[in-house]
């Protein structure tokens, strides 16, 4: 066990019966003549032994013979569901939240207070354990310093919002807390645990073990996708045949290009400094640029509408077409909870215009812009950004904070850098010092993503709830589309906008968290916010 602190948790929750069986039922059901071919079938229940065995030796033949040859959405049919425990932040972030096939619900920090002790504290020599474990009890100090020194301007700018709920304070004190939860878990270091439902494919859960060497977290990867693996074959033995060795790390794409590279630590160091400082510039202090589309996207979304309805120009202009897929008055399904413009065929024509992005989010931000999985990054390697120098991000809210919180904020930054780099100089392994990096520290990255999933993802993130940084960066987002493509963004709209189109009520669709403002009522450069 690569931890000192209590080890992970997981523990199966939920899974198909016969996963293995299922698979190649599915497989058989491609070929028959008669139907759906059931599990019974394919072990060969009620037939005598002979049979029997002679269709399990074809069983095994079809799954070993399907999973070579790489015909693996049979694999995807039985999910595993686990509950999963005492996990570092930074292990969901760098592997289980790093692709699209999952689903998880996770703890929120934003809304949930963090106490002492529940952190992962890696097995280190005495020297290098006083360090971390002194930085991460520095670290959870200043959390709960900051909750109380950010109270003051969370309050007010909360009453100013709802001023007439200041004269029952005592009843918003929850809401209010919460506010500062969002803001001081910034100085959380990324080791913080975590607790959530993650539910994948069986497929999904044998590519997570083959893959489990990865960059950030290839320890604490073994560990816990380990005990997946190994409480699945309990359920199910019959799937160990399918069930390859972790490739070695020399083997990834990541670590080959590095070898090829060959640079030491401080020269990597610096490149990725450079690198930082070049992507800073380009981002002018924006929080997200567009930096490239399709020169035709508007005409390609209106040429595939008329496709749609089989209609032509003459008939149906690139002006109408585009409002036909876009407009909430027109589209009513944009407006409905469920998002279903996936299964539209007319709401699919917005697949076709494309956008790239590059972004600059905190660790706690990203993590939740990771999310969104039809909008997928390309996020790095988070240990070769381990610089002497801090490199962090710092809230809106800190700004406007009383010189006592921002002063504290830096403290927590200057304290967690000050102990990675003493752990460097102690010859600490890059993967662990990562550990110690806080919920602030600097992503950098590209995203792309088609209009039909960017505007859902707008339509949820430029509500005045959403967090922060991640609200700021589709404010950029929308206003770049909208700057080049009037026809498109004038429809990127929050969730109460896009409603209010549709005219589906309530406006707001967030009931008693309503952030109190008729943002649909205001035009886009008028969109601000501080809690």
């Amino acid at each position: 066990m690569p931890f000192d602190s209590a080890p992970p948790i997981v523990r199966l929750a939920n899974v198909f019966a016969r996963p293995y069986e299922n698979a190649v039922a599915t497989a058989r059901t491609c070929y028959s003549g008669r139907g759906i071919v059931t599990e019974d079938e394919v072990s060969g229940v009620g037939l005598d032994a002979q049979a029997a065995a002679l269709r399990a030796e074809q069983r095994d033949r079809i799954a070993a013979s399907t999973y070579r040859a790489g015909h693996h959405t049979i694999l995807q049919h039985a999910h595993v569901q686990f509950a999963i425990d005492r996990v570092s932040r930074h292990f969901v972030w760098s592997f289980l939240h790093a692709h699209p096939f999952y689903n998880s619900e996770q703890t929120s920090q934003r809304f949930v207070e963090v106490r002492p002790g529940h952190v992962a504290i890696p097995r280190l020599p005495g020297a290098a354990r006083a360090i971390y474990a002194g930085a991460v009890d520095g670290l959870m100090e200043d959390y709960r310093a900051l909750n109380e020194l950010l109270a003051p301007t969370v309050e007010e700018a909360y009453f100013e919002i709802f001023p007439v709920r200041r004269k029952r304070a005592d009843v918003w004190r929850r809401a209010l807390q919460k506010k500062t939860q969002e803001i001081a878990r910034y100085v959380l270091p990324v080791a913080t645990h975590t607790t959530l439902y993650h539910t994948v494919s069986v497929l999904t859960l044998l590519r997570y073990w083959r893959v489990a060497a990865s960059f950030d977290t290839p320890a604490e990867t073994r560990v816990v996708v380990g005990e997946m693996l190994r409480q699945l074959l309990a359920q199910d033995p019959m799937l160990a045949t399918l069930v390859q060795s972790p490739l070695d790390a020399g083997a990834l794409p990541e670590q080959r290009a590095l070898d090829r590279l060959a640079m030491d630590d401080a020269r990597h160091a610096s490149e990725a400094r450079a690198q930082a400082q070049a992507l800073d510039a380009a981002l002018g202090g924006r929080t997200s640029r567009l930096v490239d589309r399709f020169a035709s996207n508007e005409r390609r979304v209106a040429e595939a509408v008329r496709e749609v309805l089989g209609v032509g120009e003459t008939c149906l202009s690139d002006d109408e077409a585009i409002a036909s897929a876009l407009a909430p008055d027109r589209n009513a399904l944009l407006g409905e909870a469920l998002n279903l413009t996936t299964l539209s065929k007319l709401s699919r024509a917005l697949g076709h215009a494309h956008y790239v992005f590059q972004k600059r989010l905190s660790h706690t931000a990203d993590s939740q812009d990771q999310r969104h999985r039809m909008t997928p990054g390309s996020r790095p390697i988070l240990p070769a950004y381990l610089g002497a120098e801090p490199d962090y991000i710092t809230p809106t809210l800190v700004r406007a904070a009383s010189d006592a919180a921002q002063s504290r904020y830096r403290t927590a930054m200057d304290r967690a850098w000050t102990a990675i780099d003493a752990l460097a100089r102690l010859g600490v392994p890059a993967e662990w010092r990562a550990y110690l990096l806080p919920n602030a520290v600097t992503i950098r990255f590209s995203e792309s993503a088609d209009l039909l999933h960017l505007r859902h993802k707008l339509a949820m993130r430029l509500c005045y709830n959403a967090q922060e940084e991640i609200w700021q960066a589709s404010v950029d987002e929308a206003a770049d589309i909208a700057a080049l493509e009037p026809r498109i963004g004038r429809h990127l709209l929050p969730p109460c906008g896009v409603r209010f189109d549709a005219g589906a009520r309530p406006i707001c669709p967030e009931g008693d968290r309503y952030c109190g403002v008729q943002v649909w009522k205001l035009a886009r450069r008028d969109w601000r916010r501080l809690i």
